[in-house]
Parts: structure tokens; C-alpha cells; sequence
């Protein structure tokens, strides 16, 4: 519930419904289009920007003004926890002040092509600035003071956030009163709800789930291009910002030879075929998914990695990798054995199946695969502060502007010698990488800051600190006898977009369904607008007085962040 810690993906779709940013993707477009911001000026030489703030107030009545904008991304510039979230996007500033009410000036070290697409929700001053510990700080305070389209009202870890909607919100009220978030420690249970009809929509599913909602009468399937992509994120000599060695990942995956000999031993068409039934995209790229046709890289020819065993076994031959007499490679040294941990969520089956397939592969290669399960907690700090993981399954889901998702592979995104900010994908510094970053940083022509961008993509796949493993589908379903409307985005035909999990707060804000009777978390009276959404994977959202049951987390410390 702190939008400055928040790197979970339910965390980042609360900020959108509950929360304004300088600007928000155009719901058909996804270009930048107005929000707290309703309108900017940029100098000639493209280092200060002048916004002009919305004439709005927050939810306990006070004015929303260029002070909050400003305090807000000046708390993220100054501390370190604060940078959790966000800290990338504020990196190139060189400061921030609000001139008066009304004005927000941004000045900045170089040119900033992502300036309009900022992912920092504003807060308000008056209430934030009493933090006195942002790193602990978890924001549990109702009613939150927020200026979006819903207000949380009240909030028990790991059941629920109730929200209501925001009757001051500029837009307008949304249509639905109350919004719930429910979440659910099996997707089995969320998906009889459904089809029950007590969830309306569900949203961010596994294949498996998706597909048993076939063939209903009352529930419509939703099956569009994602916007996630998924990956196993190696340990390959994680180090704090300052560049001392964390936590306990295996020596042998700080070879690149290592790490590409395991991605040559990862068969992706068969887990796209057996793990997500064919409704994914196998990766022979990198961390942006193919939905975003302009930044998309692929590898080709010789540079492509594709699934075979035996060059996989003859990289780590040459390498002086040494199979035992029991199979199992060995250090060159001849030290330590390659036994390697792969960490999954626990409440995740399909993890779990992945797993059983690299147990299998990884095999032989010489390489022994241990399945570790952490719950949700336990497994983002493991794989983005402390460093105690070999192998683990990871993703995140992707903004129309790649440079967030970039970002988290950054020297910066490492973690303080505390523990604290942060917010890396992948423990990565790489001085090459680091070089294409901030040249597409300042590159304003876009064609040009594209190639800058896939060559970035391309060092990631060439190094693989990470390896994408494959583009999930966008999988939903809702019950056509309850929704009555909803806007995806991006907005087009039917069967486009996303409803859940996606880039606006707009679908959430937009839909109407049929009353119902009472809340399904809090039992109280019922709504004229009651709706039940479910999200496969611990959370599930409930929206209006009958309930509105959405779920889904992020996966490690990337789902999204969004």
C-alpha cells in the first residue's frame, strides 16, 4: 500500500485506480496523453520541462497542487528507500520545483526521451511528509487521502483492500461504488467462483485455469496479445550498489559460458506447448514482448539460441565443466559439484511444472536441479535483496515505453549494502549496458533511440543474466450475465486490450455491471452496481457494493510494477 515500495503487480494496478500521475497512456494509442498534467512545454534544449497542473483536490478536500508533484519526486530523488520503486525514473533529474500552485518545473542532467512517460504516482505532501521511515512504512491509514478514481477504505494483509469510488475524482465518479480486493491463496477455489458467479471477471490467468472456462454459457473468454514476458533470472555474482559481493548464488553461473549453455539446454516451444497449452509466445528474444511491435527485438540466425542438448553439453566441456561418474559436472577446479536451487513460488503450480521440465534438461547437461518453493515475501527478498538463490523464475509486465523494465537491470536498481531501494530484476551492472541506457535516454529521435533500445535487449540475451523463457497471452474471463461494459486497453475491436493487469486504470474505472445483492467480503447491503472480479494467483478483486474480486501478484519482484 506504499506506492514508493510497491513493485507487485496488485500494487501498481491499485496506484492506477487509486492514484494520478503527471500522464497516462491514451486508452487507443497508448501515446502520453494528460492526466494531473493537462498540459507541458519542453525548452529548446530539451532540459526543463514545464507542466501546468490539474485544478483538482485529494480526497480529504485539500487542494492537489505542483507542491505535491513536486515533494513527491523530490523524496524519491533523496532517499533511498523511496527509490524502490521508482528510482530509475528520476535518475536524470537534475531538479524539481513547483513555481507556484499551478507549475511544476522538471529540470534534468541530459534529455529525457521517457520524461512523458513517467511512472511515479503523486502522493500528497501534507500527508507524506510525516513519514518518518519510508522503508517500514507500510501505509495502512483509512481513508488513504488520494485523488484517483477509488479511495481505500480498509485493508487486512493478505485478505483484502476495500475501495470505494472517489465521488471528486476529475474524470467524474466511477460507475461502480465499491471495489474489492480479495485475495485468494488457490486459483482452483477462485475459478469455481466464477463460474458460481461469485467473481465476474478474472483476470492475469494461467492457461490451465483459462482453459476450464471454456465451453460456460455465462462467461466470456478473453484471450488477447500480453504484455508480460517471463524469465528465469540467474545469479551471476549479485553485489550491492556499491559493488560488494550478496548473497550465496552458485560460482559456476558467473560464467556467461554457463549461463548460455543453460539457455541452449531449455526446450521453449515444449513449455509454451505443455506448460501454458499453447497460449504463449516462446522468447527467442528478450524482456519486451512482441506486443509492442516497435521496440521488439528477435534474434537471428547464428546469434539465435535455440534448444539443443548436445551444444549446450559441449559448451561446458570446453569450458572445463567435468562430468562425474554420477553425471554431475564439476567446477573446473574440481571443487564444488553444479547442483543449483531453482526458486518458485510456492502457491504457483505452474511454476512448479516448469521446474520438473529444467530438473529434466538441466540433467543432461550435468547440471542438478533443485526445486526450492518460498512464499511471495520470502521470494522477492531472496531474489532482489538478499541474493540467496541460484536460478528462480521471474517476469514482468511491460509499458508501452520499455525504459522501466530496462531500468531494472541497471548498476543502480542493485540494492544499498542495507538492503534497502533497489528494485533490480537481475543484480545486473554491466558498463556496456549501462552505456546504451543513457544514450537512449537523451536520443529524442525515436527510430534511432529504437535500435539504441534493442541493442540494450540484445546484450541482455548475449549475457544472459536473465533468459526469457516465453510471452504469456493476456488470459480473461468474465460472466457476460453480470458486466455490462468495460473498456480495454488498448482500446479497439472486440476481443483486444487488456481488462486486468494492464497499462490504465481506465477499464477499471469504466466498468458497469448488473446489481447484486451484498459484498462477498464484507457481507454488508448490496449496490447498484456490485461486481466480483478474480485474479488467478493469491488475489482476488472485489468491485461495488456486491463485490468486484480481481487477483494476481507479481512474480518476484517483477510481475510489474507497475
Amino acid at each position: 500500500m506504499n506506492p514508493f515500495l510497491a513493485v507487485r503487480l496488485i500494487s501498481g494496478q491499485l496506484q492506477r485506480w487509486t492514484s494520478s500521475y503527471l500522464t497516462v497512456p491514451d486508452p487507443k494509442t497508448l501515446a502520453p496523453s494528460a492526466d494531473l498534467a493537462e498540459s507541458w512545454t519542453t525548452a529548446p534544449d530539451g532540459l526543463t520541462w514545464t507542466f501546468k497542473i490539474r485544478d483538482t483536490k485529494w480526497s480529504d478536500g485539500q487542494p492537489v497542487t505542483a507542491h505535491d508533484a513536486a515533494w513527491t519526486f523530490n523524496k524519491v530523488m533523496t532517499d533511498d528507500a523511496a527509490k524502490t520503486g521508482n528510482g530509475p525514473a528520476v535518475e536524470n533529474f537534475e531538479s524539481v520545483t513547483a513555481t507556484d500552485d499551478r507549475t511544476l518545473v522538471i529540470k534534468t542532467k541530459a534529455p529525457q526521451a521517457s520524461m512523458l512517460e513517467n511512472p511515479i504516482p503523486i502522493v500528497p505532501k501534507h500527508v507524506w511528509e510525516k513519514v518518518t521511515d519510508m522503508a517500514t512504512y507500510e501505509n495502512e491509514v483509512y481513508p488513504a487521502v488520494v485523488n484517483g478514481a477509488y479511495i481505500p477504505i480498509e485493508h487486512k494483509k493478505d485478505q483484502f483492500v476495500k475501495l470505494k469510488a472517489n465521488p471528486d475524482y476529475w474524470r467524474g465518479k466511477a460507475k461502480i461504488d465499491e471495489l474489492q480486493v480479495i485475495f485468494y491463496e488457490n486459483p482452483e477455489a477462485a475459478i469455481a467462483g466464477l463460474k458460481k458467479g461469485d467473481i465476474d471477471l478474472m483476470g492475469r490467468m494461467q492457461a490451465p485455469q483459462f482453459e476450464a472456462t471454456a465451453g460456460d454459457a455465462n462467461i466470456t473468454q478473453w484471450n488477447t496479445a500480453g504484455r508480460r514476458a517471463s524469465y528465469l533470472q540467474i545469479n551471476h555474482g549479485a553485489t550491492t550498489s556499491d559493488d560488494k559481493p550478496v548473497g550465496d548464488g552458485h560460482p559456476a553461473l558467473k560464467d556467461p559460458k554457463v549461463r548460455t549453455a543453460i539457455h541452449y539446454a531449455i526446450d521453449k516451444k515444449a513449455l509454451v506447448d505443455q506448460v501454458q497449452n499453447g497460449l504463449a509466445v516462446p522468447a527467442d528474444g528478450s524482456i519486451v514482448p512482441p506486443m509492442y511491435k516497435d521496440f521488439f527485438w528477435q534474434a537471428e540466425g547464428d546469434a539465435k539460441v535455440t534448444f539443443d542438448t548436445a551444444k549446450a553439453n559441449q559448451i561446458l566441456d570446453d569450458a572445463g565443466y567435468k562430468k562425474g561418474a554420477d553425471g554431475v559436472r564439476t567446477m573446473p577446479d574440481g571443487k564444488r559439484k553444479l547442483e543449483m536451487r531453482f526458486s518458485i513460488h510456492s502457491d504457483e503450480p505452474v511454476e512448479d511444472k516448469i521446474g520438473q521440465f529444467l530438473t529434466g534438461w538441466f540433467k543432461e547437461i550435468g547440471i542438478t536441479l533443485t526445486t526450492r518453493k518460498l512464499d511471495s515475501n520470502k521470494f522477492t527478498e531472496e531474489t532482489g535483496s538478499t541474493a540467496l538463490f541460484d536460478i528462480a523464475i521471474s517476469g514482468w509486465s511491460v509499458n508501452p515505453d520499455p525504459e522501466e523494465i530496462l531500468a531494472t537491470h541497471l548498476c543502480s536498481r542493485r540494492p544499498t549494502a542495507s538492503g534497502e531501494g533497489g528494485g533490480t530484476e537481475s543484480f545486473y551492472c554491466d558498463d556496456q549496458y549501462e552505456k546504451l541506457y543513457q544514450e537512449q535516454l537523451k536520443e529524442l529521435d525515436r527510430p534511432k533511440r529504437t535500435e539504441l533500445i534493442k541493442q540494450m535487449q540484445q546484450r541482455l540475451y548475449t549475457d544472459a543474466p536473465v533468459i526469457a523463457i516465453y510471452y504469456p497471452n493476456n488470459l480473461e474471463a468474465y460472466r457476460k450475465d453480470r458486466i455490462t461494459s468495460i473498456t480495454p486497453v488498448p482500446e479497439g475491436k472486440t476481443g483486444e486490450g487488456i481488462l486486468y493487469g494492464g497499462v490504465s486504470g481506465l477499464p477499471m474505472y469504466t466498468v458497469d455491471a448488473k446489481a447484486t445483492g451484498g459484498s462477498a467480503a464484507s457481507g454488508e447491503g448490496g449496490s447498484n452496481t456490485g461486481l466480483i472480479i478474480g485474479i488467478v494467483a493469491a488475489a482476488v478483486i472485489v468491485v461495488g457494493g456486491g463485490g468486484f474480486l480481481l487477483s494476481r501478484r507479481r512474480k518476484s519482484a517483477a510481475d510489474e510494477r507497475e
